[in-house]
């Protein structure tokens, strides 16, 4: 068998595009809970914190100085509020996530209960056991 029909086989399993198109709609679905946390959310944060971007936020550990030559050296932030922000985001999407296999779990109907016949070697070796208590 060559390598384009293993190939060409490999591709028409329903596994691989059924991941390819589970990845294109998580992708969508990550830009869709992305515009969701930076156009509500994080506005509704920031005026509940006095108006700063959670994105903004950081802490400076060396401002900005000018050294003995003259140039300006850059200050060193540890910027903590993307990395808050980007928790949110995954919580957010992952919460999402939940709520929409919850739903999708509600609807699908349960599974059938199906018991299976008791086998007939089982059947006698019962009526073997009533009839030696007799």
């Amino acid at each position: 068998m060559g390598l384009i029909t293993e190939f060409k086989t490999f591709i028409a399993r329903g596994n691989v595009i059924d991941l390819a198109t589970a990845v294109v709609i998580g992708a969508a679905f990550g830009r869709i809970v992305t515009a969701l946390v930076d156009g509500i959310v994080m506005p509704l944060l920031g005026y509940l914190t006095g108006g700063a971007s959670v994105s903004d936020w950081r802490y400076v550990l060396r401002p900005v100085s000018v050294d003995q030559a003259g140039a300006e050296v850059a200050e060193v932030v540890m910027a903590y509020g993307s990395f808050i922000q980007t928790v949110i985001d995954f919580v957010l999407i992952g919460f999402v996530i939940f709520l929409v296999l919850r739903a999708y779990n509600h609807m699908r109907p349960p599974p059938e209960t199906t018991t299976a016949a008791t086998p007939e070697d089982v059947l006698l070796l019962r009526e073997i056991r009533d009839s030696l208590k007799n």
